[in-house]
């Protein structure tokens, strides 16, 4: 099939059926046959119409009367082909347009006249483009945002930081992996990943972080068969040493999967004490063990539990405790661009008394004296900062300690001791906050 068509068939089962465009992405670039400079260009243009539809649907609009009367999988043509034509300088636009003419011919001869008629125009006419409506609404056509999440985020950042902050989720992701330092030395990994062929560097904020820049997927090479490395974003790689682990500490991590930083504790272990991974969903457990053996630790248990219902087996239980809670995963839209569309202020709001319930049960399984961290991969302060503030104002045993892990230009170190990291080329929009149970 061609590579553009699949890729405009994968943004519309995202955008019209709600799948992940990460899962349905390396579905089918796995199970076809497809050489490895096509898998690039249909991914650079699946997360690039994805994280700029409201961009694209801006110039669209420039050139049809309603473009909320157009046939859903036309305007998924329309929108590849404009991708490529605006953002793409490796691709003629002509070779756009007409692949985008032949395709729209299977839907009808109307239809392909249409989008011929829409793209030339749009060839002839680019650098007369109007944005309507107000300074959101231009900000929206820029960074291609909704306008009630570019509200939200000047309402809680200011607009110099909301600038920052949306050019950071328009980034395009590294990938980046962890070493497992219970198995292998930081230096040895990193030279066998040169020697088998990878472009790469040391992490931008995280010591045992490796950025891979160029090469072969990950998962195919024996240096992840054998366990010494592990995919994570960086941002996730600072949480687990905030638990200040010792050998033989239990660990409750209430929202475990996919496990990343479930295997990071278990590692800092030095593969002692017992991790207790638990999370909603059983069959997200099989994958938190598959890696764990593959790392070679067996100090995880994986448990399927509900971390918004209280259970007293796990009472004072924990010598730390993580909770990574479910959240808005405003951070993450390097990774998950669709989340800029899928997402609405009342579905934010509707997350906070959840995560308030994880933090309640949680502090009961904390032992005094231990140590519970909360993070999340939003940057809603609804979710992080307010949460922390009502807690602590909740609970008098409990005291905040500072977090401080360098002084990268993306951090915020927050007033009541937390951190936030915006997002940029090398890291996800993350935030984490550290409580300490006073005896």
């Amino acid at each position: 099939m061609n590579s553009r068509k699949l890729a405009r068939q994968i943004v519309q089962r995202v955008l019209e059926e709600g799948a992940y465009s990460n899962l349905v992405l390396s579905n089918e670039l796995n199970t076809r046959d497809i050489e490895d400079k096509d898998k690039g260009l249909i991914t650079e243009i699946v997360y690039g119409t994805l994280r700029r539809k409201r961009t694209l649907d801006v110039l669209i609009g420039n050139f049809v009367k309603d473009i909320n009367l157009i046939d859903t999988t036309v305007l998924n043509i329309l929108r590849v082909a404009i991708y490529q034509m605006y953002f793409l300088d490796k691709i003629p636009e002509y070779a756009a347009c007409n692949e985008a003419v032949e395709e729209a011919k299977e839907v009808s001869l109307e239809a392909s006249k249409l989008v011929n008629g829409i793209l030339r125009n749009y060839i002839k006419d680019e650098k007369e483009i109007v944005v309507p409506g107000n300074r959101i609404d231009e900000l929206a056509y820029k960074f291609s945002f909704q306008p009630w999440m570019i509200r939200l985020f000047i309402k809680q950042y200011g607009e110099e930081k909301t600038m920052k902050l949306m050019s950071g989720l328009n980034e395009t992701p590294k990938v980046t992996v962890r070493v497992n330092e219970f198995k292998a030395e930081y230096d040895e990994v990193y030279e066998k990943l040169e020697e088998i062929g990878y472009n790469i560097e040391e992490g931008y904020a995280c010591p045992e972080g490796i950025a891979i820049k160029g090469g072969k997927g990950i998962e195919d090479n024996a240096l992840f068969k054998e366990g010494l490395i592990t995919v994570q974003d960086e941002s996730a790689m600072l949480v687990a040493p905030l638990l200040d682990l010792k050998k033989g500490d239990k660990v409750l991590d209430l929202c475990a999967a996919p496990g990343g930083k479930t295997t990071h504790i278990a590692e800092l272990l030095g593969n002692t004490g017992e991790v207790l991974a638990f999370d909603l969903h059983e069959n997200k457990l099989s994958l938190i063990e598959e890696n764990a053996k593959r790392l070679g630790l067996n100090n995880i248990v994986c448990k399927a539990m509900d971390a918004t219902k209280l259970n007293s087996d796990y009472i004072s239980y924990g010598d730390k405790v993580l909770i990574d809670v479910p959240c808005s995963g405003l951070g993450i839209i390097r990774k998950k661009p669709e989340i800029k569309w899928n997402k609405t202020r009342q579905q934010l709001k509707d997350l906070v008394p959840i995560q308030r319930e994880i933090m309640e049960n949680a502090w009961q399984y904390l032992k005094p004296g231990g140590t519970l961290v909360y993070s999340t991969c939003t940057l809603n302060k609804e979710e992080n900062e307010e949460n922390l503030q009502w807690f602590l104002s909740k609970h008098k045993d409990a005291a905040v300690e500072k977090v401080y892990i360098g002084n990268n230009s993306n951090f915020i170190y927050n007033a009541d001791g937390s951190l936030t990291i915006l997002p940029n080329d090398s890291m996800d929009g993350f935030f984490m906050g550290k409580i300490k149970k006073i005896k």
